[in-house]
């Protein structure tokens, strides 16, 4: 989902569930709970680190990666800007 359509889609929904759906609910799309859309033992090891509360501002997840300072994708760093 763009920036802008979820930017305006959080005006219905809130922040939480639009990301809820691209996470765990999407891993039941994909039938792969457990395994993707969670943080947990076992899981892959992918995860983001925004500049930011994205509950307060979804746009913060836009921006092609503009406010996350930390990328990882199967455990491995794409982007560090924590150094």
């Amino acid at each position: 989902m763009s920036a802008s359509r979820s930017t305006r889609h959080c005006r219905v929904v809130a922040p939480i569930e639009i990301i809820r759906s691209a996470t765990t609910i999407g891993a039941e799309v994909l039938r792969m709970p457990g395994r993707v859309g969670t943080l947990q033992a076992g899981a892959f090891a992918d995860a983001i680190l925004v500049d930011g509360n994205p509950l307060k501002d979804l746009a913060l997840l836009g921006d092609q990666g503009k406010h996350l300072s930390l990328i990882m994708k199967a455990g491995i760093l794409h982007k560090n800007r924590l150094n």
